[in-house]
């Protein structure tokens, strides 16, 4: 069985769950909204396991249920997604991490990020998974240290794989079904299979469940 680095973390960025996924309000209330992207989320942090995490958010009520739900919470400036995991990114280089996993937190299928992680600590690697359209970026790893530029947004797969190259690291594009579905538009709730996101997420995550 192979050992896992260390020196690995997960950083979780949150803006805000009161306000998060507007674009489902033809099919979802507010506080219906709220909820799901609240059980999203603790199903990313559970998924972590077995590395520490970290939530990177703005929001006191979020960073407050990151702590409850055994993570750190990092406190960033607030100024958009990409400054906000520069600086996520720099704080856990600041801790001793030497690699970080970067997770969206609206990922309700997934399970697990370890495979992601390069065997060799020290490999200049940095993986992207996309969503399932090959257009976003819902999870980045990267070395702490000459981390590509962040550039979240339309398009991002192609632009990270492009800075990450450029930063002169290696990059692997890995497609995971799992982890390639996130819920930005009221179709995604429609999950494969026929399972419906609500009914799904009735369920409490399991911290590094694999099955």
């Amino acid at each position: 069985m192979t050992s896992l680095p260390l020196s690995v973390a997960v950083v979780v960025p949150i803006k805000s769950f009161r306000l998060a996924k507007e674009r489902l309000a033809t099919r979802l209330s507010r506080p219906e909204r709220e909820v799901l992207a609240m059980t999203m989320a603790a199903r990313v942090v559970a998924a972590a396991a077995p590395f520490p995490v970290f939530v990177a958010t703005e929001d006191p009520e979020v960073a407050e249920w990151a702590v409850e739900r055994g993570a750190d919470a990092l406190v960033t400036a607030g100024s958009g997604l990409n400054p906000s995991v520069t600086e996520a990114v720099q704080l856990t280089a600041a801790h001793g991490f030497s690699r970080v996993v970067i997770a969206h937190s609206d990922l309700p299928l997934a399970r697990s990020f370890s495979h992601l992680v390069p065997e060799s600590p020290g490999r200049s690697e940095v993986v992207v998974v996309p969503d399932r359209h090959r257009d976003g970026t819902n999870v980045l790893v990267t070395p702490t240290h000459a981390a590509p530029v962040f550039a979240y947004g339309p398009a991002s797969m192609h632009r990270h794989v492009y800075t990450a190259a450029r930063a002169g690291h290696s990059v692997r594009v890995v497609v995971d079904e799992e982890l390639g579905w996130d819920i930005d538009h009221p179709e995604d709730l429609d999950l494969p299979g026929g399972r419906d996101a609500l009914r799904l997420l009735v369920s409490p995550p399991v911290r590094g469940a694999t099955a």
